[in-house]
């Protein structure tokens, strides 16, 4: 049987269910690969400061966060790569101009251009977010990410400032309005290809988990990359496996496709 070293779990509708519980099949094949040697982190455009309750069910201690911006290897910091403050200014002055809001998350932090906002609450509710206050110009040096609220597809190429950015819409029932901010250069697959580097593992040993387009840099990138089935259905093409839905065990049913779970 082929030796695979690293395993990669995208959170939201990949390990979480949408009612945000996590299948115990996903634990019993966490576990599983575990005992076989195999280091699990969760890859996530989540802030790391909100995974906690995650991170504890499934005994994980390494992370990517932010989509990439962050990544973290038995507490040893491995990727730090904040947005340039003239992108965070530049943003925050079309948000204002087309009435938009936006998160920008520290690593600390979740801050919002308003708290008020239903639409803003109606995030905050849906990923069950504690952290969080309003933005304020001390927070500009350190924003790892960003998520854009109440924006039609149309109206995102106000945003397009450079051929690095691209924006992922949220794969989450009643949060089409919010895409994540997307850098070319700093993604969940860039972020993985430093991981494998310091751990001199191969990528055709890594395996990765994904169903939205901010997995495509993690699932093009590993040997053994699976699209959810309940994933965006423009991520299929850049995956190499597709599984069953985050529903239907999809995370145990591919790891026993490639024989590391029974």
């Amino acid at each position: 049987m082929k030796t695979y070293k690293t395993l990669f779990l995208d959170i939201d509708g990949t390990v979480l269910k949408p009612d945000h519980t996590i299948d115990p099949s996903t634990v019993d094949a966490v576990n599983q690969v575990k005992d076989k040697g195999v280091e699990v982190f969760l890859a996530t455009g989540r802030p790391l400061h909100e995974i906690a309750p995650i991170a504890n069910e499934l005994a994980i201690d390494s992370f990517i966060g932010y989509n990439g911006a962050l990544a973290i290897y038995k507490e040893q910091v491995m990727v730090n790569e904040p947005i340039a403050t003239n992108t965070i200014h530049q943003f925050l002055n079309i948000a204002e101009t087309y009435g938009h809001e936006m998160v920008l998350y520290t690593s600390k932090q979740n801050t919002f251009t308003t708290l008020a906002s239903p639409i803003v609450q109606q995030f905050i509710d849906t990923f069950k977010l504690q952290k969080n206050t309003l933005y304020s110009p001390d927070y500009a040096d350190d924003i790892l990410g960003i998520t854009l609220m109440g924006v039609d597809k149309k109206e995102i190429p106000h945003y397009q400032l450079s051929d690095d950015l691209f924006f992922s819409q949220v794969n989450v029932h009643g949060l089409e309005h919010s895409y994540d901010v997307i850098r070319n250069r700093v993604n969940k697959g860039k972020a993985i290809e430093k991981l494998l580097t310091h751990l001199k593992i191969d990528k055709a040993e890594a395996i990765a988990f994904g169903d939205g387009m901010n997995d495509k840099e993690m699932l093009s990138f590993v040997g053994e990359g699976f699209a959810m089935g309940n994933g965006h259905p423009d991520l299929f093409t850049y995956a190499k496996h597709k599984t069953t839905a985050v529903t239907e065990a999809g995370i145990f049913h591919g790891l026993r496709k490639l024989g590391l779970v029974e």
